[in-house]
């Protein structure tokens, strides 16, 4: 594993379409509004919006490379797609069909992260600012129950689910492009970081590593 401090960081995100120059904006500004929340400040690491998962994994390899010529520090967040079984990120991304995606030389647990199963797990963690968002007419019943953990309900179950809650409201049926990054702009990290192991683990990784924190 490399250590030493680097005066720099970056954060490739997946997210922000593949040619759609304003939902990249639109996922940068998410993300880096969400780390100000969670008291990252000046600290802030620099943020791609990758678009494909796969561009995101790609992008990484070629920022990992970079970092060992003392480049920044690259950390590469992504959608879990599945469930997560076990504490490796590297495993599960490794054997998921669909990535096979092998973890480059001298690369640790922290430099990859999770949204479990999706990003919009997250948004179940803050109802009220779901509620802020689309307005009176979000039916908050036609959520999974609060009770449960977020990090347990199905990708599909997420989306259909935020769907019926919104498709009453006057911003109209929950859609990715059109609602997920300014929706993610308003959530309370310290609420998805309580609902989401895995959200804790990169918020914490995130502020360790940009205080200067071993690599």
């Amino acid at each position: 594993m490399v250590t030493g401090r680097r005066e720099a960081m970056v954060l490739i995100v997946e997210g922000g379409g593949h040619r759609r120059l304003d939902l990249k904006v639109d996922c940068r500004t998410a993300f880096r509004t969400l780390l100000e929340r969670a008291g990252l400040g000046a600290r802030m690491p620099r943020i791609i919006a990758a678009g494909s998962r796969g561009n995101a994994y790609d992008i990484f390899l070629h920022c990992w490379a970079s970092f060992q010529q003392r480049g920044p520090l690259p950390l590469l967040l992504v959608d879990s797609e599945a469930p997560v079984t076990g504490a490796s990120a590297w495993t599960h991304v490794g054997k998921r069909v669909g990535d096979k995606w092998s973890r480059p030389e001298g690369a640790g647990e922290e430099h990859l992260h999770l949204m479990v199963e999706c990003m919009e797990a997250w948004f179940l963690a803050d109802r009220l600012a779901l509620k802020a968002f689309f307005g009176k007419d979000f039916k908050e019943a036609a959520l999974p129950a609060a009770t449960a953990a977020i990090e347990t309900v199905p990708k599909t179950k997420v989306y259909d689910s935020l769907e019926s809650a919104t498709k009453p409201t006057k911003k109209g049926r929950y859609g990715k492009g059109a609602h997920s990054f300014k929706l993610l702009a308003t959530l309370d990290p310290a609420k998805v970081r309580a609902a989401s192991p895995w959200a804790e683990r990169f918020f914490a990784t995130v502020d360790r590593l940009a205080s200067g924190g071993a690599a």
